[in-house]
């Protein structure tokens, strides 16, 4: 019953009321820019795009704007277009929303609020984005990704400034909202409420033209229908891989290096001791003595924990050092004085007296130069490896980017060139999903789209292993298929969308007819056309908001309509037409103590927050004053779109 109420979170209300808890950073690593220079010439200019008071929107905030909203919708969906997402009518809601930043901005300004630079500041300080490697803010983290985004410190201020003031205006207008229990208890009702009536449908199927349509008819469905049929931008990818057998024989470390590095590592060939320990710690000597006394006169010192009320912990192997670093110095120094198979005399740490037996002991000897010497030769060499390599791929970079072909780079270094079929955005074969981009190449595919054509790039894929020599080889923009190309799948859709006609002219026939007196079954009955059965329906809102929200349309409208009506409802892609017909609401009850009657009261008053908010932000608007400049948004909708 109460997703009806849900629907509300969706809407324009609801937008507003959460962009203002979000600081309205969806579009403001984008569009912040409210102070455009220039002299208020009303919206007469070419590029301006609307005028909120005394702030212009120019075309170039409009067209950043929507760029961004389609990368946030293509983190979900990496094939989705301009054209299509104009196609949607994106291009107005972004619009609608950078005009209510403007408007609240210039409300909040006309009556004196502000978000001075300490609360901008605590609001960038707590984004886990802007945190170094300590937890804490870091500047550099902070300004890296603001450039990696093409933004600048006062762009993102302005945006999260204009964050916090819809917070002081629409935040108190919505809180609190309280809507009384007689009009709570009639929606709340509404769950037990039982509706019996009848659904058909009018397949469109049913209605399609056998014949084929005039190329005249083809052509003019395809115009109207265009966005229908936009392919993703694809890319055919170039790409050469390559590794450490590139570099060939290196050098081989001398005796020299071996021995220098031999000199600089001696901690590590030393002669050294590692034990392994168990240990338990009592909080006093005479205790910790009279453990030692027992295990030593052949007790068991786990029997001696578990009387304590103790847990041993096991250490090891460890060195001295690390002991120490553990406990204490004295401590360390017991546990290393005894002999394996016994217990240490007690020392003690800031943890207390600790009881260790020695449970094993390992003596590593001095190793001499010449001992180690193939050890450390084979570090060498490899680090002499790293190095060429390293060499070798900030050389590559230096020639890429001086404008060197890849074709010339892989030649030099015999490297296979490799070519990929076109691919999508999100890695898959274009008009295969089921067949993906080769593997290797999967991390580059995002920064491919990012890339101009026959600019090559070089990635690392396997970190000092294995390298990626890649570039975009070539670009086919996203457009609409040739009519030629697609002209079956057109046809298609011309049958569907007629026969939809049709139905729909059948359709009305049929509520013609039970308007005159005839029942549902026998209007049908009386088409020429061999139609589906009618279903008959008994269904209570209870049993409708069992099903999480996924309601089909004609239950759907079953349940907004008036007793004794028919209506009908067109069916997805053309797909025919259902006449829902009601016969009987039988209307449910429900007691204030009912845990739906206070979800209602609850969600009801949220709901009716949300639409003071919403009025808020209407009476800004209406009090400063918006002009829109339908000749630009035009403008702007055609060079996003790709139109002449």
């Amino acid at each position: 019953m109460l997703s009806a109420f849900r629907n509300f979170f969706k809407s324009k209300v609801g937008i507003v009321v959460t962009l203002s808890f979000l600081g309205l950073i969806a579009f403001a690593f984008a569009s912040s820019d409210v102070s455009n220079s220039g002299t208020f010439g009303g919206v007469a200019g070419g590029d301006r795009i609307a005028v909120v008071g005394e702030d212009k929107i120019g075309s170039a905030e409009l067209i950043r704007s929507t760029n961004s909203a389609l990368d946030k919708v293509r983190q979900n969906n990496p094939t989705a277009s301009m054209q299509a997402f104009i196609g949607q009518g994106a291009l107005d809601q972004v619009l609608d929303q950078v005009i209510d930043r403007y408007a609240i901005g210039g409300f909040a300004k006309k009556y004196g609020l502000r978000a001075g630079d300490n609360l901008i500041n605590s609001e960038i300080i707590a984004i886990p984005a802007f945190r170094g490697t300590d937890g804490n803010f870091s500047e550099e983290s902070y300004r890296q990704l603001l450039a990696s985004q093409g933004l600048t410190d006062s762009l993102v201020r302005q945006d999260f400034g204009d964050g916090l003031l819809a917070k002081q205006i629409l935040v108190p207008t919505a809180f609190g909202a309280v809507i009384p229990d007689k009009i709570v208890s009639r929606y709340a009702a509404l769950l037990k409420e039982q509706r019996k009536g009848a659904i058909a449908v009018v397949p469109s199927a049913v209605f399609a033209p056998k014949e084929d349509p005039t190329q005249e008819q083809l052509q003019e469905y395809y115009t109207a229908n265009r966005t229908n049929y936009i392919r993703p931008e694809r890319r055919i990818i170039r790409y050469a891989t390559f590794g450490g057998d590139v570099i060939g024989d290196v050098e081989k470390p001398t005796e020299n290096e071996i021995a220098a590095r031999y000199a600089k590592d001696s901690a590590q060939y030393v002669a050294s001791e590692t034990r392994t320990l168990s240990q338990l710690i009592v909080p006093t000597q005479p205790a910790a003595k009279a453990i030692r006394d027992r295990v030593q006169a052949g007790g068991s010192l786990k029997t001696a924990a578990r009387e304590a009320g103790l847990e041993i912990a096991k250490l090891g192997p460890v060195t001295l050092d690390e002991v120490s670093a553990q406990t204490s110095a004295g401590v360390a120094q017991a546990a290393f004085a005894a002999d394996k198979n016994t217990v240490a005399e007690p020392a003690r740490s800031g943890l207390g007296w600790h009881v260790i037996r020695v449970d094993a002991v390992k003596k590593i000897a001095e190793r001499s130069l010449s001992q180690v010497s193939p050890e450390i030769t084979a570090v060498l060499g490899q680090e002499k490896r790293r190095a060429a390599l390293d060499d070798l791929t900030a050389s590559i970079e230096e020639r890429l980017e001086s404008g060197e072909a890849l074709l010339d780079v892989a030649s030099e270094l015999k490297l296979e060139i490799k070519t990929t079929k076109p691919v999508i955005a999100n890695g898959t074969v274009y008009a295969s999903p089921n067949e993906a981009a080769p593997q290797i190449i999967a991390p580059i595919v995002p920064t491919v789209f990012q890339m101009e054509e026959g600019e090559p790039q070089l990635a690392e894929i396997v970190r000092g292993e294995a390298f990626l020599i890649f570039e975009a080889g070539t670009i086919t923009p996203s457009a609409a298929a040739p009519l030629k190309d697609i002209r079956g799948d057109v046809m298609l859709a011309w049958r569907r969308t007629e026969g939809a006609k049709a139905a729909r002219d059948a359709t009305d026939r049929i509520l013609k007819r039970m308007a005159d007196g005839s029942t549902l079954k026998k209007a049908m009955a009386e088409e020429e056309k061999t139609l589906p059965g009618v279903d008959s329906i008994s269904l209570s809102r209870e049993q409708l908001a069992a099903a999480g929200g996924k309601v089909p349309p004609p239950l759907a409208l079953l349940f907004s309509m008036a007793k004794g009506t028919t209506k009908k409802l067109e069916a997805p892609s053309s797909g025919g037409w259902f006449i829902v017909d009601l016969d009987e609401i039988t209307a449910g009850s429900i007691a204030a103590d009912d845990p739906v009657f206070q979800a209602a009261k609850q969600e009801l008053g949220s709901t009716t927050g949300r639409e003071y908010a919403d009025q808020l932000r209407v009476a800004m608007r209406d009090e400063l004053g918006v002009e829109r400049n339908a000749t630009a948004l035009e403008a702007v909708r055609k060079q996003l779109s790709g139109e002449r």
